[in-house]
C-alpha cells in the first residue's frame, strides 16, 4: 500500500489502525486526525515513512502510536504534544532521527518511551524531565548519545532506565540519583563510561544495576554499599576494575553477583562475607584472582559459586566448608590449584562439583566421600590426577562421574561398586586405564 484514501477520517468508531509492514507507505493523509475513537496506530516497519501530518495532535483519544522500524523518520511534529492521552511511544529503530521535539515534555500521561537502536539520536531535550507519568524509558543502543540532561531526575515515575550500548555515554548526571521510584538500571555496554557519581546510594528502590561490558570502569564509587535494596549487580567483563570497595558488604538485599571477566581483579574484600542474602557469586574468567578470603566461610545463603577459569587461584581457604547451602561449585579451568582442602566434606547441600581441566590437581582429600548430596563430579581433564580415594564409593547420591583425559589415572578403586545411583560414567582418554575393577558390575544403576 502506497497511500491511504482520505476518506478514512470518516471511520468514526475506528479504535484499533494497523498499518505495520506497510513499506511503500511515505505519509499519512491529515485527514486521520478526524479519527476521533482512535486509541492505538501501528505503523511498525512503514520503511519509507518519511514524516507525520501535524494534524496527528489532534487525536484526543490516542494512547499507543508504533513507529518501530521508521527508518526514513526523521523528526516528530511538534504537534505530538496534545496527545494529551498518550501512554505508549515506540520508536525503535528509527535510524534518521536526531532528537525529540522539546514539545515531548507535555506528554503528561505517557508511560513508556522506546527508543532503542536510534543510533543518530545525539541528545535529549531537557523537557524529558516532565514527563511525570514515565515508568519505562528506552535509549539502549543509542550509539550517539554522549549524555543525559540532568533533568532526567526529575522522572519520578521512572521505573526502568535502559542504557546499555550507548557507546558515547561517558558519564551520568549525578541528579540521577534523585530518581526515587528507579528499579532497574541497565548500563551494559556502555564502553567509556568511567564511574558512577556518589549519588547513585541515593536509588533506594533499585533492585538491579546491570553494568556488564564498561570496559573503561576502574573502580565502583564506596557509596553503592547505600543501596538497601539491591538484589543483582553485573559487573561481568569490566576488564579495568581492580577492587571492590569494601562497602559492598553493606549490600543487605544482593542476592547475585557477577564478576566474570573482570581480568584485573585481584581479591574480594573480606567484607564480602556480610553478604547474607547473597546466593550466587560468579567470577569466572577473572584470571589473576589468587586468593578468596577466608571470610567467604560466613556466606551463608550461597547456592553457587563460580570461579572457573580462575587461572591463578592456588588454594581455596578451608572455610569455604562452612557453605551450608552451596549446591554448585564451579572450578573448571583453575589450572594451579593442587588441592582441595578436607572442610570441603562438610559441603552438606553439594549436588555438582566442576573441576575439569585443573592440570595441577593430583588428589581428591579422602573427606570427599563424604558429600551425601553430591550428584554429578566432573574431573574431565585432570591431566595430573594419578588416583580416586577409596571413599569416594560412599558418595550414595552420586549419578556422574567424569573422568575423561585423565591420562594419569592408572585404576578405579573397587570401591566404586557402592555407587549405587551412579547411572553414567566417563573414562574417554583415559590412556593409562589398563583395567576395570571387577566389582565395576555391581553397578546397577549404570547406563
Amino acid at each position: 500500500m502506497k497511500e491511504l484514501p482520505s476518506s478514512i477520517g470518516q471511520l468514526n468508531a475506528l479504535q484499533n489502525l494497523d498499518l505495520s509492514k506497510c513499506s511503500e507507505l511515505k505519509e499519512l493523509p491529515s485527514s486521520i486526525a478526524q479519527l476521533n475513537a482512535l486509541q492505538k496506530l501501528d505503523l511498525g516497519r512503514c520503511s519509507h515513512l518519511e514524516e507525520l501530518p501535524s494534524s496527528i495532535g489532534q487525536l484526543n483519544a490516542f494512547e499507543e502510536l508504533h513507529l518501530n522500524g521508521c527508518f526514513e523518520l526523521k523528526e516528530l511534529p511538534s504537534s505530538i504534544a496534545q496527545l494529551n492521552a498518550l501512554q505508549k511511544l515506540y520508536m525503535r529503530g528509527c535510524f534518521e532521527l536526531k532528537e525529540l521535539p522539546s514539545s515531548i515534555g507535555q506528554l503528561n500521561a505517557l508511560q513508556e518511551l522506546n527508543l532503542m537502536g536510534c543510533s543518530n539520536l545525539k541528545k535529549l531535550p531537557s523537557s524529558i524531565g516532565q514527563l511525570n507519568a514515565l515508568q519505562n524509558l528506552d535509549l539502549s543502543e543509542c550509539s550517539k548519545l554522549k549524555k543525559l540532561p540532568s533533568s532526567i531526575g526529575q522522572l519520578n515515575a521512572l521505573q526502568n532506565l535502559d542504557l546499555s550500548e550507548c557507546y558515547d555515554l561517558e558519564e551520568l548526571p549525578s541528579s540521577i540519583g534523585q530518581l526515587n521510584a528507579l528499579q532497574v538500571l541497565h548500563l551494559n555496554g556502555c564502553s567509556k563510561l568511567k564511574e558512577l557519581p556518589s549519588s547513585i546510594a541515593q536509588l533506594n528502590a533499585l533492585q538491579k544495576l546491570y553494568m556488564r561490558g564498561c570496559l573503561s570502569l576502574k573502580e565502583l564509587p564506596s557509596s553503592i554499599g547505600q543501596l538497601n535494596a539491591l538484589q543483582e549487580l553485573d559487573l561481568g567483563r569490566c576488564y579495568d576494575l581492580e577492587e571492590l570497595p569494601s562497602s559492598i558488604g553493606q549490600l543487605n538485599a544482593l542476592q547475585e553477583l557477577h564478576l566474570n571477566g573482570c581480568f584485573e581483579l585481584k581479591e574480594l574484600p573480606s567484607s564480602i562475607a556480610q553478604l547474607n542474602a547473597l546466593q550466587k557469586l560468579y567470577m569466572r574468567g577473572c584470571l589473576n584472582l589468587k586468593k578468596l578470603p577466608s571470610s567467604i566461610g560466613q556466606l551463608n545463603a550461597l547456592e553457587e559459586l563460580d570461579l572457573g577459569r580462575c587461572s591463578h587461584l592456588e588454594e581455596l581457604p578451608s572455610s569455604i566448608g562452612q557453605l551450608n547451602a552451596l549446591e554448585e561449585l564451579h572450578l573448571n579451568g583453575c589450572s594451579k590449584l593442587k588441592k582441595l582442602p578436607s572442610s570441603i566434606a562438610q559441603l552438606n547441600a553439594l549436588q555438582k562439583l566442576y573441576m575439569r581441566g585443573c592440570l595441577n590437581l593430583k588428589e581428591l582429600p579422602s573427606s570427599i566421600g563424604q558429600l551425601n548430596a553430591l550428584q554429578e563430579l566432573d574431573l574431565g581433564g585432570c591431566s595430573h590426577l594419578e588416583e580416586l580415594p577409596s571413599s569416594i564409593g560412599q558418595l550414595n547420591a552420586l549419578e556422574e562421574l567424569h573422568l575423561n583425559g585423565c591420562f594419569e589415572l592408572k585404576e578405579l578403586p573397587s570401591s566404586i561398586a557402592q555407587l549405587n545411583a551412579l547411572q553414567k560414567i566417563y573414562l574417554q582418554g583415559c590412556s593409562n586405564l589398563k583395567e576395570l575393577p571387577s566389582s565395576i558390575a555391581q553397578l546397577n544403576a549404570h547406563q
